[in-house]
């Protein structure tokens, strides 16, 4: 007996996914574990790889491989549940994996983000108190609410397989035809027509204002953090586990950003003015022209008290746009086929 025979043996005989990766579980560990079982597994008996007298026997456990592996994430019947103030929520399968959390789908219109060590709880906390903020703010100046994720209930977890407390966030769903910038960044890779990225900068420069009327600054403006509407044009500010008051330094950092000097001292609205303007130019590259790499470098400056207030960067940038492209016209935007 071969080990591509073994392998395709215990796959046909599983009647059900839990018989090759075991139960649903809200460990990210335990979680990946199952991820790496599914991928030694589909390593054993991936057609390409076997015998030539094995072949038929390595596709046929291949495909059923995958459709176990495929019903397991999404397997949502109950048997993982967090609870929270509000209700019960069905951890289904794996949505995103940010910095510090994994965002799991709870039906169609929730996501359920669960830290993966214990020592980002903290960090949790802080996004639950920045979306409350930003809720009561947005109960006054109802045009921010577009611009950020709803905090639909939060949770205090024990995880059943290591007893470790989790700092659950259970969050309004942005899955229907919402992208990152860090996909349309894949698209695009030789940059964004600006025409393009001035909807979006203009939304995300609300976002920042909104946040700073709410009295926190994100600090993690990314490619990874910002999602689109391409055919809404909806832009929101997502990833809040990074918040932090202003007048102390960032909560956590990521590697790979370009941040400014006061990060680990005092971050302030000023801080998110200048990572918004870097990701302006990452987004843009080689296409963004002379006058708009002027605004954002003007926003880029090392002393934070040079750099223009968000609310008066919004009449400022319109005005820039009506001289570089003159009226408004909405521009259809849409990703390329397959992306």
């Amino acid at each position: 007996m071969t080990a591509v025979r073994d392998a395709a043996r215990a796959i046909r005989e599983a009647r059900q996914p839990e018989d090759l990766f075991g139960t649903a579980t809200s460990d990210s560990a335990a979680r990946q574990d199952v991820r790496r079982r599914y991928h030694r597994l589909a390593a054993v008996v991936h057609p390409d790889r076997v015998a030539t007298d094995e072949a038929d026997l390595a596709r046929a456990a291949f495909v059923r491989l995958a459709d176990l592996y495929r019903q397991w994430l999404e397997s949502d019947g109950g048997d993982f549940l967090v609870t929270g103030e509000h209700g019960k929520y069905p951890v289904g399968a794996l949505h995103a994996r940010g910095s510090v959390a994994d965002l799991f789908r709870s039906g169609s219109d929730r996501i359920v983000k669960i830290p993966r060590r214990a020592t980002a709880n903290r960090l949790l906390a802080a996004e639950r108190n920045a979306l409350r903020d930003i809720a009561t703010v947005a109960n006054e100046h109802e045009w921010l609410r577009a611009y950020f994720p709803e905090l639909i209930d939060t949770v205090d977890h024990v995880d059943s397989d290591t007893g470790e407390h989790r700092t659950v966030n259970v969050l309004g769903a942005l899955t229907e035809e919402f992208v990152t910038l860090e996909q349309v960044r894949a698209a695009y890779p030789d940059g964004l027509d600006p025409r393009d990225y001035a909807w979006m900068h203009r939304r995300l420069l609300r976002c920042v204002a909104g946040a700073q009327r709410a009295g926190w600054v994100h600090t993690a403006i990314t490619p990874a953090n910002v999602l689109i509407h391409p055919r809404l044009h909806g832009v929101v500010l997502v990833g809040w586990s990074f918040a932090t008051r202003p007048g102390t330094p960032a909560a956590a950092t990521l590697g790979g950003v370009g941040y400014p000097p006061e990060i680990r001292e005092a971050v302030s609205p000023a801080t998110d003015v200048y990572l918004a303007h870097r990701l302006m130019l990452t987004m843009l590259g080689d296409r963004a022209p002379k006058p708009l790499r002027a605004f954002a470098t003007g926003c880029l400056q090392a002393d934070p008290r040079l750099r223009p207030d968000a609310a008066d960067l919004l009449g400022e940038f319109d005005d820039l746009l009506d001289r570089l492209y003159g009226q408004r016209r909405f521009r259809p935007f849409e990703l390329p086929k397959g992306q």
